[in-house]
């Protein structure tokens, strides 16, 4: 290996699910002294306090979002995307960095232009099924394109290398015990932990906030509600929480029977990883409606139409599946086998070989 150390720019944000892997690609190089990070994200973004845990340093630039239908805000964002080419300009500039690496998000499309002007080689993963916009205008500029699934290599043609999606090492500090004392959780009760993602889920919320005296009188619910979201509910069984870092996230899932969740990439490698059934519901009118039909090809969970979901039927998905342990034991052997094995293995080879070491 060289000597010189050798910088990579993560680039992503607004949600968390384009931050895990880059989190996971950063803890698997971190341990060698040979590279150096920087990040750079939104200024009020989940990924801020994800970034602040992992201890990188962070830089900030002008986010701006492009929809694909007719809203005035699109005009603006035109502009901030201009300003944000020509931070990420400078910013390169100023770092030198010799790689630089996105899953996703509008935060990094000017970072992966303005990478590719000044000659710095790209990777941009792909997480989901379904393409999105942001990556979509980051390809043409990557060497490599990554994805999950190796259905989307046909997305992204010869560029594409089908790697599976890197996962954060989900460390459990403490015995089962030790970490229901942690969360307040008696050891009598089954637990459900009920995430919306980094930023939360309304809709979930919502179903949690209408169905509460019923989901309390059965079970122990840990909720990662979001930041500003949590719901005005009180009790010894309900345990909420705006925000789970890493370790906090992995030791709710260790303790979990039941997992209620989005259908987000980021959270469903998770799931996968450590084989926990799960109650899906997709974000309505949004790739994750593609992702959770493959939840339902594979049968790898519950999945829930979030249109049609009533707060009773809700609340007798949650009770049905923590009493049918047939039901848990195929959703968890099916879910596990959901994301291709050695992700973070080949994600490692494929940056190092781009670095030309």
């Amino acid at each position: 290996m060289e000597n010189k150390v050798k910088k990579i720019i993560l680039a992503g944000g607004g949600t968390a699910g384009s931050v895990s892997p880059l989190l996971a690609i950063f803890e698997d190089l971190k341990s060698s002294d040979s590279f150096e990070f920087l990040f750079v994200g939104t200024k009020k973004g989940i990924e801020k306090q994800m970034v602040k845990d992992a201890a990188i340093p962070y830089r900030v630039i002008m986010a701006g979002k492009l929809r694909r239908y007719f809203d005035w805000h699109n005009f603006f964002d035109i502009i901030k995307i201009k300003i944000a080419f020509w931070q990420s300009f400078f910013l390169i500039l100023k770092f030198k960095p010799d790689l630089i690496i996105s899953a996703g998000s509008f935060v990094a499309v000017p970072v992966v232009w303005a990478g590719w002007f000044l000659r710095v080689p790209v990777i941009v993963h792909q997480m989901d099924i379904r393409p999105g916009l942001a990556n979509k205008l980051m390809a043409p500029f990557a060497r490599v394109v990554t994805t999950t699934f190796e259905k989307s290599l046909s997305d992204y043609g010869k560029k594409a290398v089908w790697t599976g999606n890197p996962t954060r090492q989900l460390k459990i500090k403490n015995e089962k015990l030790k970490i229901l004392e942690k969360f307040n959780l008696q050891n009598n009760l089954p637990v459900v932990f009920i995430v919306g993602g980094g930023t939360g889920a309304e809709g979930i919320n919502k179903l949690v906030d209408e169905s509460f005296d019923n989901l309390i009188a059965f079970c122990q619910i840990i909720h990662s509600t979001g930041k500003g979201k949590m719901i005005a509910k009180r009790h010894e069984n309900y345990h909420p929480y705006e925000f789970l870092n890493a370790e906090e996230m992995a030791s709710a899932l260790h303790v979990a029977d039941v997992v209620i969740s989005r259908a987000g990439l980021g959270a469903l490698t998770e799931i996968s990883a450590v084989a926990k059934p799960a109650i899906v519901i997709p974000m309505p009118d949004s790739h994750q409606e593609d992702n959770a039909a493959l939840l339902v090809e594979k049968k790898a969970a519950v999945v829930l139409n979030q249109k049609t979901l009533t707060a009773d039927e809700f609340v007798v998905n949650i009770r049905e599946l923590l009493k049918n342990e047939e039901l848990k034991s195929k959703l968890s052997l099916n879910v596990n086998g959901l994301m291709k094995d050695g992700a973070n293995e080949e994600m490692r080879k494929l940056i190092l070989r781009n670095l030309g070491i």
